[in-house]
């Protein structure tokens, strides 16, 4: 019976860490994720936020001013701009609400440099107002111009231009009004669109809460921003980016990150998560871009998978003998008149024995759907993460031999997975669907943690050579195929 529950108890965990970030991620209206000297900080509403070494195993700590309502923060120069709103929310009918800005030089509390300046107010709202100024949300023109959205579902989402050099109100700046039935705005640029997400729904009603985002996009900061289908989001129009999850319900306050080129993540939050009491959680997804939209990935499952070059489509395999199936080839040129039957594929215990026990190196081949060709991937409970996701493991599936970096930039497998470093595998989705698979450590090299600067990466060499070499979005080397079988 312990026995049993035990891997019950292990089941759980392993599918937390599959979709969830792990520690103690509970916050409410995320701002956007910010790196500040090599750790990670988000702040929510009430009084603090959230702190994480890897960006997978969130902590309490995150210091700001003021207790209130649905901060954003960005990064201009060597300072950091953090904007709340002191009070409001529509509820009663009660518009009355003010949204301010202060500077930080450093988002660390154990800083001899923390210290925030006087908020500054940028936006406010009347009682009797059809905007209510809350919800601020941070972005930075390609040409460097400031610009702040607020506003909530209970009147219209407004913009207006910051000073980039105080973070105050730019003089002569108007607010104007660019959306309706949303509220948590926040807008990104890319390829010389403005991207306005909102989120949607009814918030703050644990498990019942209907929140979702949407988006829809402009040539221009300051609208109109239409959806997919044409529609105005002043009109209340919006294409669906992430909504409801089978045990995860109100996604809301989008926020977007960027790594590097072709590594884009999502933060935001769920209102409820089943798995953790119903409590609101930090969630990040990938980013994805298809036809010029915005769309959210899938975290990684736990599972048995084919790992398919992009290059050629070749699987990635054991470098072992092929051994040939029966009944192998039915003569096609002689009538057959006994009824057809199913065949059974080729098992592992049908090969496993003429493998070498040692050390095995990988290759490239067509895809046979033999033993030596499928993987399994787990999350490693208890072996830390980076910005979104777990260390996998990936096992040939039935056995516990596994993918491990080797020096020189080679691959190899080892007979049994033991948790070290060069076992572990850092596995994200790239803007276009595809993985990139990068090893944690590479013996005799430094350590492979920053994933951008020459951050080295699982490659085709050549069609039917895997190996070792620094990640490049633009090269269908570095990219990967996750299939299930």
């Amino acid at each position: 019976m312990k026995k049993i529950l035990s891997i019950a108890v292990f089941l759980v965990l392993a599918g937390l860490n599959a979709l969830a970030q792990v520690g103690e991620p509970y916050i409410h209206d995320p701002s956007t994720i910010t790196e500040c000297d090599g750790k990670y900080y988000t702040f929510g509403t009430g009084a603090g936020g959230l702190i994480s070494a890897d960006g997978w195993v969130w902590e309490s700590g995150a210091v700001r001013h003021g207790g209130c309502a649905a901060p954003d923060v960005i990064k201009i120069g060597d300072r950091y701009l953090v904007g709340y709103t002191t009070s409001g929310g529509g509820l009663g009918g009660n518009h009355d609400s003010r949204v301010v800005t202060m500077w930080n030089r450093t988002l660390d509390p154990t800083s001899p440099d923390f210290a925030y300046t006087e908020p500054v107010e940028v936006a406010r709202s009347e009682p009797d107002e059809d905007c209510d100024a809350i919800d601020i949300g941070f972005i930075m023109t390609p040409d460097g111009r400031l610009f702040c959205t607020y506003g909530t579902y209970f009147g219209n989402i407004r913009i207006i231009e910051l000073d980039p050099a105080t973070g105050g109100r730019l003089p002569g700046s108007r607010p104007a009004d660019i959306a309706i039935d949303c509220e948590a705005t926040k807008m990104i640029y890319r390829d010389g669109w403005y991207y306005l997400m909102g989120t949607h729904g009814t918030c703050c009603d644990g498990v019942n809460s209907t929140y979702n985002i949407v988006v829809g996009r402009s040539r221009c900061v300051t609208g109109p921003f239409l959806d997919n289908m044409g529609r105005d989001m002043l009109r209340g129009g919006g294409r669906m980016l992430i909504a409801a999850e089978e045990r995860r319900f109100g996604a809301g306050h989008f926020g977007q990150i960027i790594e590097c080129e072709g590594v884009e993540k999502m933060s935001l939050h769920f209102e409820s998560d089943l798995d953790r009491s119903g409590r609101s959680v930090l969630a990040i997804r990938p980013l994805l871009w298809r036809d010029g939209w915005p769309e959210a990935g899938e975290p990684l499952q736990d599972g048995n998978y084919k790992i398919l070059s992009r290059r050629r489509g070749y699987a990635l395999e054991l470098t072992v003998d092929f051994v040939r199936s029966d009944p192998g080839m039915m003569p096609f040129w002689i009538r057959q008149d006994e009824p057809a039957v199913a065949l059974g594929a080729q098992k592992l215990e049908d090969v496993i024995g003429g493998w070498p026990s040692g050390e095995i190196p990988v290759r490239l081949s067509d895809y046979m759907a033999r033993p030596h060709q499928k993987w399994t991937i787990e999350a490693v409970p208890g072996a830390g993460g980076y910005l979104g996701g777990p260390y996998f493991r990936i096992v040939t599936e039935g056995t516990g031999r596994a993918l491990a970096a080797a020096p020189g930039a080679r691959l190899e497998t080892v007979p049994e997975f033991t948790g070290a470093d060069r076992e572990l595998w850092r596995i994200e989705q790239l803007v276009d669907g595809t993985y990139r698979i990068l090893p944690k450590e590479i013996p005799g090299q430094a350590g492979n943690n920053d994933a951008c600067a020459g951050a080295m990466c699982l490659i085709s060499v050549a069609d039917s050579t895997p190996g070792l070499g620094v990640f490049d979005f633009n090269s269908d080397n570095c990219k990967w195929d996750l299939k299930r079988h």
